[in-house]
């Protein structure tokens, strides 16, 4: 039995990659992919700015969203980005006794349990064994479990069958699948350990977020995926008009063949740009990459990193700092993948400053 780990400093939950960033600075600290918009994309979203002003209709894109992933729209919930999401589920869930978040994550799904009051028990993941998830380090009795998937900052993807353990009638099973489509393994035509399209698993939340891939942080939009009557609990406390009509048409667009076509293509591209990274990182000397990377993201351990942070920075780089997460600490970095120039560049000036 794997017991859960305590910290002796209390981490900033509130901090994210966003704060690394400022004017001048190539930006390796937040995951969102910049790319120029495609035009499948960027035309529903600028048509849609004609009808700013009536108000919001999610009925077309939570159909279109259900038809990606083979459910009924009852079991879909449009969100203001999928931050939005963990609000409602902390906030309509203020029945659940023992909520266990598994960390190192996301930092969002903690803040908003503990912002609705309730206390919260960590498991942490153990960096010597990969932060690797052993169902068994779960508490049977936690009534709320939340993990991600691929983990942020670990870029760890679990075994969708152990996910499917956790599980069970009477516990919400809330699975951060944010990133779920920058993921892709070889001989696999979707989404490699993805659980939207599961409706046999009780109690089961799958968060999505479009705002990585298509680069849309700035408009918000994501969806909360589950049985219709937890969904409905979660809709009562979500504000009126959460998501706005330009939201709403990037929804329906992402949900579509072509969308879903063209993340393939670029989850394939971004595992390539990633091993070149990896392959840089791992050949600087004291740098560990922890486990495999499956994501937009890579996390690294070298002492001092929280130094190595502040002097990149000098030079002109961000990237995220580790000791915001629960589990890690000021010897942690997460660096963002980008094309293989960047990477270089990156490269070329990171060996500098451990040379130095």
């Amino acid at each position: 039995m794997h017991a859960p780990l305590t910290l002796a400093t209390e981490p900033d939950l509130t901090h994210h990659g966003d704060a690394e960033v400022g004017a001048g600075l190539v930006d390796l600290a937040v995951n969102v992919r910049r790319a120029p918009m495609p035009g499948w994309l960027a035309e529903p979203i600028t048509a849609s700015l004609a009808d700013l002003a009536a108000y919001p209709d999610p009925a077309h894109a939570r159909a279109a969203v259900a038809a990606r992933h083979g459910r009924p729209p009852a079991e879909v919930l449009l969100t203001a980005g999928a931050a939005e999401g963990f609000v409602l589920l902390a906030q309509a869930l203020r029945g659940i006794r023992r909520p266990v978040v598994v960390h190192p994550q996301f930092t969002e799904p903690e803040a908003a349990l503990r912002a609705a009051g309730h206390q919260v028990q960590r498991v942490l993941l153990d960096p010597a064994d990969d932060f690797r998830l052993h169902p068994d380090a779960i508490p049977a009795d936690a009534d709320l479990v939340m993990i991600g998937n691929p983990t942020n900052p670990t870029s760890v993807l679990h075994p969708a069958a152990d996910l499917a353990t956790l599980a069970r009638p009477g516990r919400v099973l809330v699975v951060d699948e944010a990133f779920a489509d920058t993921t892709a393994a070889p001989g696999h035509p979707g989404e490699p350990e993805s659980l939207a399209a599961r409706r046999d698993l009780p109690g089961l939340v799958v968060v999505r977020s479009l705002t990585k891939t298509w680069g849309l942080a700035g408009l918000r939009i994501g969806y909360l995926l589950g049985e219709a009557e937890l969904l409905h609990r979660l809709a009562a406390v979500q504000p009126l008009w959460a998501v706005s009509t330009p939201a709403l048409a990037a929804a329906t667009a992402c949900a579509g063949p072509t969308a879903v076509q063209a993340e393939r293509a670029i989850a394939a591209q971004l595992a390539a740009d990633r091993d070149h990274l990896v392959t840089g990182l791992s050949a600087l000397p004291g740098v560990r990459v922890v486990g495999r990377p499956a994501s937009a993201f890579v996390l690294i351990h070298r002492p001092g990193a929280d130094r190595i942070r502040a002097a990149l920075r000098e030079l002109g780089w961000a990237v995220r700092r580790g000791d915001t997460f629960p589990g890690l600490g000021p010897d942690w970095l997460r660096i963002a993948v980008r094309d293989r120039a960047c990477t270089d560049a990156f490269i070329k000036v990171l060996a500098e400053i451990l040379e130095a």
